[in-house]
């Protein structure tokens, strides 16, 4: 099995609020594994500033995963235990790797935008006239809980 990763930059369609700051990109890194003529793909999914595994050695441990690929799943997801992101990314690219479709883990009519699950919906922090704006498109989706992001 081979295993290598890749940065890729998210740019935000507007910039988006949190308590701790205004972000207009996400880095993302993408976990590629390859067996047997099979790929598989796994997102560890960071955000500067915000993840707890947002650590000078954060790239570096992508490295050591990718070195160390022949100790299988379990044991990588346990030697990443301080990476919750990178964590995802394994468990994804293994799943992704074992699918017969590696972008479509789950298959179901939600990934297929047939049916949407509605949970909680999040309004992004703005202005009044934004935030009121994102509350009604909510309750028109059918949302019950919204959250509301307020710094």
């Amino acid at each position: 099995m081979k295993a290598n990763y890749h940065q890729y930059m998210l740019d935000f369609k507007r910039p988006s609020g949190t308590s701790r700051g205004i972000l207009t990109q996400k880095e993302t890194w993408f976990l590629i594994l390859e067996h047997e003529g099979k790929m598989g793909v796994g997102e560890c999914g960071l955000l500067r500033g915000l993840s707890i595994d947002d650590r000078p050695d954060f790239e570096e441990k992508l490295n050591w995963f990718c070195k160390n690929i022949h100790l299988g799943a379990e044991q990588l997801w346990i030697e990443t235990i301080e990476f919750p992101s990178i964590q995802f990314g394994i468990e994804t690219a293994f799943k992704s790797l074992e699918s017969n479709n590696p972008f479509d883990l789950f298959p179901s009519d939600f990934p297929n935008s047939k049916v949407s699950i509605l949970i909680n919906a999040l309004v992004w922090m703005g202005d009044e006239a934004f935030m009121k704006q994102q509350i009604e498109e909510k309750i028109e989706q059918g949302f019950k809980c919204i959250k509301l992001k307020i710094g």
